[in-house]
C-alpha cells in the first residue's frame, strides 16, 4: 500500500525533534532551549509539516517577506513570536535557509504536577494561526532574550531539586510578557482591528437578514472566523480588547436582536421563531433568550400586545 505522504509525521519527544532537525541531544528530555542556527540538515531536506506532541514557542528574525506572509500589516519589524500547543500540524516554511530564530520547546509531562499545566490553555495566543504571531519591539525583544537566557543558563546548570521549579517560573514569566505584548499589539493595531469589527458586524447583519426557512445552522464562531480569515480565538481576544465582549457573546447579541424583531413584527411562533435563527430545539433558543433578557419569548412579546 502507498504511504500516504499528506499525513505530517507526529514527534512525541523533544529528543524525536532534535533528532529530526540534527540538534545535539537535548539537555533535559521534557524542555529543551534550540538555536535554528544549529540546524545541521539541509533546509530543503526538512519535511514540510509536522505534528508535535508538546509546546513550542519560537521567536523568529523577520524579513520583509515573512512579515507579508498572510497579513496585510505590522507593528514592528525587529521580529515576532509564535506559539503552538500540542497536538498542532506547523510548518517548516518557518525554518527558512537563514536559520535565523530561537525555539522553547515544553512538554506537556514537564509541567504536569504544576498550576502551569491548567493554566497554560488560558493562554489564548496557543490557539492563534501563524499570522497572527506577536511581533516585538526592540525592548520588547530585549525582554524575550533575557527570559530565554536565563532558560539556558538553568539548563546548562547541574540539574538539582530547584532546576524545575526555576525554569518553570521562567517559562510563566515568558508567558505572561506575552499576553502583555499581545495587549499592547491589539491596541496599536486599532484602525486594523476597527476594521474587523466592522466586517464582523456586516457578516452578522448579512446572516441574519437571509429569511430562509431551510437554515438550520446555528452561527457559530468557527464559522465567523473563517468568513473573516482569523482562529476563533484570536477573533474573540481581538473583541474582548476592543470592546469588551468575545466573539460568542457579540453573535448571541444579535441572535437576541433579530428575535426581538421576529416576535414585535411577525406572527411566527417562538419554534418557528428559533428555527430560522438556527436552533435545532426550541427549547435551546428559550433558554438562551431567558438568559439575556430575564424574559421567556413569550413573556417579552406579551409585552407588546
Amino acid at each position: 500500500m502507498k504511504k500516504d505522504t499528506n499525513i505530517p509525521p507526529k514527534i512525541n519527544s523533544i529528543s524525536e525533534f532534535h533528532k529530526l532537525l540534527g540538534f545535539p541531544k537535548p539537555l533535559h528530555p521534557l524542555v529543551s532551549l534550540v538555536n535554528y542556527a544549529d540546524i545541521k540538515i539541509p533546509y530543503n531536506e526538512l519535511p514540510k509539516i509536522l505534528l508535535l506532541n508538546f509546546y513550542k514557542v519560537s521567536y523568529m528574525e523577520s524579513t520583509p517577506e515573512r512579515m507579508k506572509y498572510g497579513q496585510d500589516y505590522y507593528d514592528f519589524d525587529e521580529g515576532g513570536l509564535s506559539f503552538v500547543s500540542p497536538n498542532q500540524i506547523i510548518s517548516c516554511a518557518e525554518i527558512e535557509e537563514s536559520y535565523s530564530g530561537f525555539t522553547l520547546l515544553i512538554h506537556p509531562d514537564f509541567i504536569r504536577n504544576y498550576p502551569l499545566l491548567t493554566k497554560i490553555k488560558n493562554y489564548g495566543f496557543f490557539s492563534y494561526s501563524a499570522n497572527e504571531a506577536l511581533f516585538v519591539s526592540d525592548k520588547e525583544k530585549q525582554i524575550i532574550f533575557s527570559v530565554f537566557d536565563n532558560i539556558r543558563d538553568e539548563l546548562n546548570t547541574n540539574i538539582d531539586d530547584f532546576s524545575q521549579d526555576v525554569v518553570i517560573s521562567y517559562i510563566e514569566v515568558l508567558l505572561n510578557y506575552s499576553k502583555r505584548f499581545y495587549k499592547r499589539q491589539f491596541i496599536t493595531r486599532k484602525a486594523a482591528n476597527t476594521d474587523l469589527v466592522v466586517r464582523m458586524e456586516n457578516i452578522l447583519n448579512d446572516h441574519f437578514e437571509q429569511v430562509d426557512t431551510s437554515q438550520d445552522r446555528l452561527l457559530t464562531v468557527e464559522y465567523l472566523a473563517g468568513k473573516l480569515n482569523v482562529s476563533p480565538r484570536y477573533l474573540s481576544d481581538m473583541l474582548r480588547s476592543q470592546t469588551g465582549q468575545n466573539a460568542q457573546q457579540h453573535i448571541h447579541d444579535k441572535l437576541i436582536e433579530k428575535a426581538k424583531e421576529y416576535l414585535t413584527t411577525t406572527n411566527l411562533s417562538v419554534s418557528e421563531i428559533a428555527y430560522q435563527l438556527g436552533f435545532e430545539h426550541s427549547q435551546s433558543f428559550n433558554k438562551l433568550f431567558k438568559k439575556k433578557t430575564s424574559q421567556t419569548p413569550m413573556e417579552f412579546k406579551q409585552t407588546f400586545n
